[in-house]
């Protein structure tokens, strides 16, 4: 007997959803939820075996269609051809959440040259939701969930130093990577306005996930003790799954959301002119959405 979604769904059939970060954690329940509420599904994160086996999941259990697509989003090489997979598979998009994330104890750089938290936290959701906005404004009514944190309230995004260079703090910098989801769910909604998309980011919780664990022993450790503090993946997803069905928040665009409820974010998250402008810096950055 299939296992019930974590959150009543209104039926998906025949809509597709895009997760990134989908084979595990957060991304798997939502990946379930949304085949088991009648969707077809494209699974994106790194590991393209892990994306297989669960599509071959989703496909046994829900008879679904699902592709699994091995992707590093902070890579626009690598969101270009998980944009093109996908409308090439299913031709539609109705759901998308970006969900990918990564926090790092040190500074690194990924191989387009950019601070790799800030890449994969916020510009990959910039340039992968750019590739995709044509498709979900002709799918409409559609929706976009953008995955932030609390963790946004660390401190506000420094514009002049998107690839915190100098002295690196790792929770501030993602921090400022949530806090960039935020400003950038706002100016989004702005733009999508009688679009018939709507757009907004949750708050998951602290979540039992595998998020930092690639630190070495160090990150392996402190997420090894602090599992029993947090919450399953399951009952991360809740709120990403509320916002990303439920018919009550039709037309809702531009919010933040967390215990599936609307939250208040913090005032420097919801300043207008930084939206833009890190709009404008975006678009430079990753060369989409500059229309």
């Amino acid at each position: 007997m299939a296992a019930t979604s974590p959150v009543s769904l209104f039926d998906l059939t025949d809509r597709v959803a895009v997760v990134t970060g989908g084979s595990r954690g957060l991304g798997r329940e939502m990946v379930l939820a949304f085949a088991r509420s009648g969707a077809d599904v494209v699974i994106a994160s790194r590991k393209l075996e892990a994306c297989e086996k669960l599509a071959e999941e989703v496909r046994a259990e829900t008879g679904r269609a699902a592709l699994g697509v091995g992707c590093h989003v902070g890579r626009w090489a690598d969101c270009d051809a998980l944009a093109d997979r996908a409308l090439e598979h299913f031709g539609r998009v109705d759901v998308l959440v970006n969900n990918a994330g990564v926090v790092n104890l040190h500074h690194r750089i990924n191989a387009d040259g950019f601070e790799e938290t800030f890449a994969v936290n916020h510009l990959a959701y910039f340039a992968l939701t750019n590739r995709l906005l044509d498709r979900l404004v002709a799918s409409a009514p559609a929706r976009i969930v953008n995955v932030s944190s609390e963790a946004h309230r660390f401190g506000p995004l420094d514009l002049d130093n998107l690839q915190s260079e100098g002295k690196y703090g790792a929770m501030r910098t993602y921090g400022r990577s949530k806090a960039a989801n935020i400003l950038f769910t706002r100016e989004l909604a702005r733009r999508l306005e009688g679009t018939g998309v709507t757009v907004n980011a949750v708050h998951p919780g602290a979540v039992a996930s595998r998020l930092g664990a690639h630190n070495g022993w160090v990150g392996k450790l402190a997420m090894g003790l602090l599992k029993v503090f947090f919450q399953t993946p399951e009952k991360g997803a809740r709120t990403s799954l509320h916002v990303a069905t439920a018919p009550e928040l039709d037309g809702v665009s531009g919010a933040y959301f967390a215990r599936c409820r609307e939250k208040q974010p913090a005032a420097s998250a919801c300043d207008s002119e930084t939206a833009q402008r890190l709009w404008d810096a975006s678009a430079q950055l990753t060369g989409t959405g500059s229309a």
